[in-house]
């Protein structure tokens, strides 16, 4: 990949950053509300964006800047195993549309910000309300780190060298994100998804033509493949069960993170998120093209340092420059929209299950607003310190583990939704072995995200996701036989959503 500045390049990406900057602090008056000075309107935009903002803003946070470094990378690196994230972005929505109208409304409701304080309703249990929270601030911390590492990958392709480019991207996220709150995510998310959405389409048009059409393209990658002696265009029969379990626990994880139910709850009603469920497999088709350019990177012959350079090396390589800098400024854009989302879906969390539940919970709500501001930017700071002085590795490895971690907290979030069978005490018992047993296996296993079961001349590889997920649910259900019923705060959790 090029490293020297291209001038062209930096100065198109540097446009549309100024531009992204201005509209993070003109959120601020973007539907404007008496005060911002209240958690709901600072950290959920008052509960009130209708079917498209909430199309943008979840495809913003879900989508980041890292899908498009990442996918295609994993696509360069292993073949077909790297499209697990397609079937897992279509099995989502069903789960979606079934499930979120009914959180919302219980959200709603009951003036409910974060996942822990719906768990918290339902069970009555600090406890349990801390174990969600926690895990949820935790999962999410790597998370924004790897937006860093998707807008590390451009600034080091514009030829910027140093931490400095990456500390003022970050130093401007954090102000805007302190002065406007969601609204500032939201606002930016209709520039970013038009910039991808232009990239993508133009990339999948020309780049092909360039390399001698689609079947060139896969016998490329093809010989590639079995150049190296691994992957493949197709999946091994070794590989099927291992993808389904990992597309298919990554689709429950997808949802139970901070900043895509921080967008949930931000929606104006229940039909809102179910217009969104049917909206959003748009992204999904983006995304599989996406995943295209890691095959058309071997067709390239790309010669690549690190996999993560497949996408900014391939627009250098194949692109004038003002529109490689036009690429590169619609992935940094990508990595602040959901950076945003991922830190005030943090700083709720720790305002509400942590900060009012032990600190002071007389908090009044322009102190809790003001609470989640300050622990956003300090997120923000953790993710940024993780980058600098940690290897990228360590936050790809983090983020593997976030993904098992905070599908821990499925059961007590959204059984409580259906059922009052599942006991608060046995909850907790199943988070935890879930949370270590899962934690230990992709430890030993060099954090890898899938791990062998053998029994005897039995073997399986599965998603350690999985594994744990299952255990949790068989210890909760087993420990609720004989537990005494817990005292919710609040009367229905079960009503229908509208």
């Amino acid at each position: 990949m090029k490293t020297e500045i291209d001038y062209a390049a930096l100065g198109v990406f540097l446009f549309f950053f100024v531009l992204v900057t201005l509209l993070g602090f003109v959120a601020a008056y973007w539907r404007r509300p008496k005060t911002l000075a209240h958690i709901d309107e600072w950290g959920l935009g008052g509960r009130q964006f209708g079917t498209w903002i909430t199309w943008f803003l979840v495809g913003g946070d879900f989508y980041t800047a890292y899908t498009v470094i990442a996918v295609p990378a994993l696509v360069y690196a292993t073949g077909a195993f790297g499209f697990f994230a397609l079937p897992y972005t279509i099995i989502v929505y069903p789960f979606v549309f079934a499930v979120m109208p009914i959180l919302w409304k219980v959200a709603k409701d009951n003036n409910y910000v974060t996942a822990a304080d719906v768990v918290h309703g339902r069970y009555g249990s600090r406890g349990l309300e801390l174990a969600v929270a926690a895990t949820g601030v935790i999962a999410t911390m790597p998370y924004i780190a790897l937006q860093l590492v998707g807008m590390a990958a451009v600034i080091q392709a514009l030829g910027l060298t140093g931490e400095l480019p990456l500390i003022i991207a970050f130093l401007v996220l954090a102000f805007y994100t302190y002065s406007s709150g969601l609204r500032a995510p939201a606002l930016i998310a209709f520039v970013k998804d038009v910039m991808i959405y232009i990239v993508v389409l133009v990339a999948i048009a020309i780049v092909p033509f360039k390399l001698g059409g689609y079947g060139a393209v896969f016998q490329a990658a093809q010989a590639a493949f079995e150049a190296k002696g691994s992957g493949g265009i197709l999946l091994a029969p070794a590989q099927m069960v291992p993808y389904a379990s990992l597309a298919l626990v990554s689709a429950l994880a997808a949802f139970m993170y901070p900043h895509t139910l921080t967008g949930i709850f931000a929606s104006r009603s229940g039909d809102t998120i179910r217009k969104n469920a049917m909206l959003l497999p748009a992204y999904t088709l983006l995304l599989g093209l996406l995943a295209l350019l890691g095959y058309m990177g071997h067709a390239a012959g790309l010669k690549l340092s690190h996999n993560n350079d497949v996408v900014p090396a391939l627009f250098q390589t194949l692109f004038p420059g003002w529109f490689a800098g036009f690429s590169f400024a619609a992935i940094a854009i990508g990595a602040l929209v959901p950076a945003a989302v991922m830190s005030i879906g943090a700083a709720n969390l720790f305002t509400r299950n942590f900060w009012k539940a032990y600190v002071n919970p007389q908090v009044t709500p322009a102190g809790e607003a003001q609470v989640a501001k300050i622990t956003s930017m300090l997120v923000k700071v953790g993710a940024l310190l993780v980058i600098i002085y940690l290897p990228t590795q360590f936050a790809l490895d983090l983020q593997l583990l976030g993904g098992l971690w905070i599908l821990q907290t499925f059961p007590a979030l959204i059984f409580g939704l259906f059922t009052r069978f599942f006991k608060a005490k046995a909850l907790l018992i199943g988070w935890a072995v879930g949370f270590v047993v899962g934690t230990y296996l992709a430890w030993s296993d060099g954090l890898k995200p899938l791990h062998k079961l053998v029994y005897g001349d039995w073997n399986v590889t599965l998603y350690v996701g999985l594994i744990a997920l299952t255990l949790n649910i068989l210890v909760a259900a087993i420990l609720s036989l004989f537990l005494p019923a817990d005292r919710p705060l609040e009367k229905d959790l079960q009503a229908p959503a509208t």
